[in-house]
């Protein structure tokens, strides 16, 4: 619907992000991604697995090498199946050596449910954004052993998944699309506005407020990430069997 209305009109903008990407593939949706201008990358939050403190997977290791050999007994809770928490843990599986279309993932209602799970033992490890289980963490809940950023977060003592060996990158980022066929010279007053908002410290406390990770792209860079992305995360449906 938006696709149609807001066709080379000047002001029409859409919010979307990773989980779009999938979830496009996974309702087997007419539209195209690439049909929309590609305005600006904003924002991340990283993705954290988590277990109980009396787990017996003490580390990413332990767990990655279990869904890798008895994937089935590994029950693990995320978002939607096909998000990116499914996407992420398919990706440890497939870099363990295992097959990822075995392993045992729960979608769960929210990040509560997943984390009584964990603690009442019904899940033997979730993964969501680290806005969901850091609090939790603190509080000697559960125990984080690892996160999907590219380098360890400021202030937050997690290993990455890189450092332990596992090459995974994945961030739930959002961003924003211009309506098709938008005029040039609107699309690059857009671009500039979001140049504006990324550097004005309004925006920086925002982020800081709720947790984001500042992960700032336009244009048609930004549109060779959502291509790639695009690729990945699909390619990744297929190995775990949700699209063929």
């Amino acid at each position: 619907e938006f696709k149609n209305k807001a066709a080379g009109k000047p002001d029409e903008l859409a919010v979307f992000g990773a989980i779009t990407v999938g979830s496009i593939t996974m309702n087997s949706s007419p539209i195209k991604l690439e049909d929309f201008r590609p305005m600006a990358r904003l924002t991340a939050e990283y993705l954290v697995l988590a277990v109980s403190p009396n787990s017996p997977y003490k580390s990413l290791d332990d767990l990655a090498v279990a869904l890798k050999e008895n994937p089935g007994a590994v029950p693990v809770g995320g978002g939607s199946a096909g998000g990116v928490d499914h996407v992420a843990l398919a990706l440890l599986a497939k870099a363990a050596g295992g097959d990822a279309g075995k392993i045992n993932y729960i979608p769960q209602a929210g990040g509560t449910e997943t984390i009584t799970g964990i603690v009442n033992g019904t899940l033997a490890a979730g993964i969501s954004g680290i806005s969901e289980f850091q609090q939790f963490a603190d509080m000697g809940r559960v125990k984080i052993l690892g996160i999907t950023s590219a380098e360890r977060m400021e202030g937050i003592d997690i290993p990455t998944f890189k450092e332990q060996g596992y090459d995974i990158e994945l961030a739930n980022w959002r961003g924003f699309l211009g309506s098709p066929n938008m005029p040039e010279e609107n699309y690059q007053e857009w671009i500039e506005r979001f140049k504006q908002l990324n550097e004005s410290q309004e925006w920086k406390d925002v982020m800081k407020t709720q947790g984001w990770e500042p992960f700032f792209l336009t244009g048609d860079d930004f549109g060779k990430f959502i291509e790639a992305e695009s690729v990945r995360i699909n390619g990744v449906l297929k190995d775990t069997g949700l699209v063929k």
